[in-house]
């Protein structure tokens, strides 16, 4: 994340130095096309990246591996996005940000191509790991790119629009690329995520600005933030809630259709679980900065209940039904409640705070898909959302450890 974001004198507020706010601000509306353009990259970025889970039981079958080893699909980019993130920050230098942001998608329509004509489980791996190499950069920058692209006021709100895209995504991508499947094949969700991310690529090159950088990520910035309590137990409490909810909705499409859910069953639930989730995403970012505790902690706890529920309602359709709905008003609202958390916890190093980030986030996807896969093949796909539970009952501990009743920032900022 670039350096620009600060912490304001009211609790949690979120906003930037004016310095680092580029000449498009200038214009409202070429400046919201331009956050539009990055929140599509965003759309492009995570339909790809959790593609497979709708299509799981189909590629296994295709390519002749058991479930839980077809969740290295999802495994694998989050392990190479965790290397990534601040590999790619540290590398990069002074480098316009633009440039980075425009070769990211470039990779990404690589690794969608690549998958879509993939004769082998290694190959299609080799695609994922495209992908990894793209997603830890491009998430480093895109919620940097979100305070540079608008005024001070609207910092928060164009955050908001971006990390959109990972609800949006969920609401019609994972959907639709089930969809596509079922009246095709995988390959062709695969093709239709390819012209996803070169539509993404089209509308960042002709409406992102140019995107200089000031100063570059050192290593000294990583290791001093890890080095502080707070940043640090908070990157264990987003490690500890995103793994909850990989290492489940990894294996969702399973579950489902073990349960007398067919694909297009499937498909609708997936469905409402994107289209509450979006809809939450909206709703907590009106009131996130003054109730970021209690909030973070609520849908944390909603998770956890969802996830407990799933097995023991595996009968009722309508129950099942309505604890993924759940599931899907939690997780909306989990990544920008951890976001904005990270930010508050470093404000003086915001890109190193972006890189941890997205790194930590990257490093649960991988290993949380990854055990699930292991609990998946070994014990059963509902011992999955037990294992999920568990971890998301640590992370709430986590939270509730910085304590409640207090002002939040002063704390984050020991």
């Amino acid at each position: 994340m670039e350096k620009n974001l600060v912490v304001d004198s009211a609790p949690g507020q979120v906003v930037q130095d004016p310095l680092s706010v580029t000449e498009n601000a200038a214009s409202p509306w070429r400046s919201w096309l331009s956050v539009v353009s990055v929140a599509i990259g965003a759309f492009a970025f995570v339909t790809t990246e959790f593609l497979p889970v709708g299509l799981l039981p189909q590629i296994a079958l295709d390519l002749g591996v058991s479930p839980g080893t077809a969740g290295l699909m999802v495994t694998t980019p989050g392990v190479v996005a965790a290397m990534s993130a601040p590999g790619l920050m540290l590398g990069a230098g002074r480098i316009n940000r633009r440039f980075i942001l425009l070769a990211l998608s470039v990779l990404l329509l690589a690794s969608n191509l690549v998958s879509a004509f993939a004769p082998s489980f290694g190959v299609m791996l080799l695609g994922r790991a495209l992908l990894g190499a793209a997603l830890g950069g491009f998430w480093t920058l895109a919620l940097a790119t979100a305070g540079r692209l608008v005024r001070q006021e609207h910092a928060a709100k164009a955050t908001a629009m971006i990390l959109s895209g990972v609800t949006l995504a969920t609401v019609i991508g994972v959907p639709l690329g089930t969809f596509i499947s079922g009246l095709s094949s995988w390959r062709a969700s695969f093709i239709a995520t390819g012209i996803l991310a070169a539509l993404a690529l089209a509308a960042q090159t002709l409406l992102l600005p140019s995107l200089p950088s000031s100063a570059a990520l050192r290593f000294a910035d990583l290791r001093m933030l890890f080095a502080r309590a707070n940043p640090r137990k908070s990157l264990l409490m987003v490690g500890l809630v995103f793994g909850a909810h990989f290492s489940s909705y990894t294996y969702v499409a399973p579950f489902l259709g073990q349960n007398g859910f067919s694909l297009s069953a499937i498909t609708s639930v997936l469905l409402a679980f994107g289209f509450v989730g979006f809809v939450s995403n909206l709703a907590i970012s009106a009131v996130i900065t003054r109730h970021l505790h209690a909030v973070q902690a609520g849908v944390v706890a909603l998770l956890i209940v969802a996830l407990v529920a799933l097995p023991l309602l595996h009968a009722s359709t309508f129950g099942v039904t309505a604890m993924v709905v759940a599931w899907g008003i939690a997780f909306g609202a989990i990544p920008l409640c951890a976001s904005i958390w990270l930010q508050m916890s470093s404000p003086d190093l915001p890109e190193a705070g972006s890189a941890l980030f997205v790194s930590i986030v990257q490093v649960a996807i991988a290993v949380g898909s990854y055990v699930g896969g292991l609990t998946a093949d070994g014990v059963g796909i509902p011992a999955t959302m037990w294992l999920g539970s568990v971890l998301g009952l640590f992370g709430l501990v986590v939270i509730a450890s910085f304590g409640f009743g207090k002002n939040l920032s002063e704390i984050l900022h020991k």
